[in-house]
């Protein structure tokens, strides 16, 4: 059926471009998108031959990807947590073969990982953010297992449309709930920046879909126009997805010889794409010192990216805002000039960790040099290849040090421990010139973060 068909590709095939749009760095977000899609890939398989071999094995694979989304949801704390992300994609390469070589209802074995990582997620729920977000996955993951196997077993329950059409109703709302724990982790807004992408997204399909469910009823058979009426869907809901992304990148090919202007308006697409997920100020005032500590972290990780800065909860920080009216007014409206503030306050309060004397490699020095070399000025020694041009004789220093003599592990946690100074500092600026929040000092769940 053309316009279920169409509908359920063009959807799942949105969101999946959304969710990696979103935040192209994070495994969580590819691995949900990489279920949304290959169960898109699927209802076109199943479009061109019902129940064809392939269509049942691409309808298989979202539950591989779905066992990568509820482990990478798995809280860091978790002894389980490091295992079960390094064995995910052997675990799903070896049940994908399972599921390739199995007839019929034997496919269900790609099932298996999906009921292991939800039995880990539900087990440690209580330290999963939201708290709901666990059983809500339990109870999506149950729907689309029912869907498979109504798809793949002896039942019949109705038109297999219908059943594929429930399936991508689950996959929706599995998406949905990831790109809620994305938005949950990063402190960010989801529902303006979602709407305006869903709008867009349903008048594309309303607008290339309608005419792409049109051609495939007029052309019954035809295989070949079948599968361009969906590569121009894809084509379509992929440039919705991914909006931010695909103007970047034009943007780098319009403006090649022009640094200046590519920059220009690069940061402005940025501070756009920016503010419908930024929080509510008001919402700072909720914010507890666990909270607080890794939003600095956060802050500190992202120092080069204004993008990010933009969307982290701490640009709307009583300090930025007193340093900002200094300027006159005006000033604290502009959000490329709030993120450079930012940064500005996080590079002095860095600084603040730095020994006395010339740069040097002792216990001393490390937290400095973690948070100033390769937060601040971005530096990665390990990377292969040269580093970046025109750095002085001390940063050449510390990337040879933290080649010869630092472990990465121990890298990431001098960054850690570092960053909680940080928030400790920035803390007690806080609460000691900004009334708002002397009240809650208190209180446990507002102590200063330790250092």
């Amino acid at each position: 059926m053309p316009p279920i068909a169409v509908t359920a590709f063009a959807l799942t095939w949105w969101l999946g471009c959304y969710l990696v749009g979103r935040d192209p760095t994070r495994a969580l977000l590819w691995r949900s998108a990489g279920a949304l899609i290959a169960y898109a890939v699927a209802v076109a398989a199943w479009t061109l031959q019902p129940g064809s071999g392939v269509a049942q094995v691409l309808l298989c694979v979202p539950a591989l990807f779905w066992a990568g989304v509820a482990v990478s949801l798995l809280p860091p704390s978790a002894p389980e947590h490091r295992l079960v992300n390094r064995g995910w994609p052997v675990l799903a390469v070896v049940f994908l073969a399972l599921a390739v070589a199995l007839p019929g209802v034997g496919k269900l074995v790609a099932l298996a990982p999906l009921a292991g990582a939800m039995v880990l997620l539900l087990r440690y729920r209580e330290r999963v953010r939201p708290h709901s977000l666990p059983s809500a996955l339990a109870t999506a993951a149950a729907l689309y297992t029912l869907g498979l196997v109504v798809v793949l077993g002896p039942i019949d329950l109705g038109p297999p449309a219908l059943v594929l059409a429930a399936i991508g109703l689950d996959l929706l709302l599995m998406g949905y709930l990831v790109a809620v724990a994305d938005a949950v982790d990063s402190a960010e807004r989801l529902t303006p920046d979602l709407r305006r992408s869903l709008l867009a997204a349903v008048l594309a399909v309303l607008v290339c879909g309608g005419p792409a469910m049109l051609t495939m009823l007029a052309t019954p058979g035809r295989d070949v126009v079948t599968v361009l009426q969906f590569v121009l869907v894809a084509m379509v809901l992929g440039a919705v997805g991914l909006g931010p992304q695909l103007r970047g990148g034009l943007d780098r090919l319009a403006f090649l010889q022009e640094d200046r202007l590519w920059l220009g308006r690069r940061a402005l697409l940025l501070a756009a794409d920016a503010l419908p997920r930024r929080r509510a100020r008001h919402q700072m005032l909720a914010l507890d010192a666990d909270e607080f500590r890794r939003l600095t972290r956060r802050a500190l990780d992202d120092f080069g990216d204004v993008g990010r800065l933009l969307r982290n909860p701490l640009v709307d920080l009583p300090t930025v805002d007193r340093r900002l009216a200094a300027r006159g007014p005006g000033v604290a409206d502009q959000p490329l000039v709030r993120a450079a503030e930012l940064r500005a306050l996080l590079s002095e309060h860095v600084a603040r960790l730095k020994p006395g004397g010339v740069f040097g490699t002792t216990e001393e020095w490390r937290f400095f040099n973690a948070l100033h070399y390769c937060s601040l000025q971005g530096l990665r020694p390990y990377q292969r290849g040269p580093q970046p041009e025109g750095l002085d004789r001390d940063a050449r220093r510390a990337v040879d040090w933290f080649r010869r003599y630092v472990p990465r592990r121990s890298l990431r946690r001098w960054q850690a421990e570092g960053a909680a100074m940080v928030a400790a500092q920035l803390w007690r600026d806080l609460v000691s010139t900004d009334p708002r929040w002397l009240t809650g000092t208190a209180s446990p769940a507002r102590r200063e973060p330790a250092r």
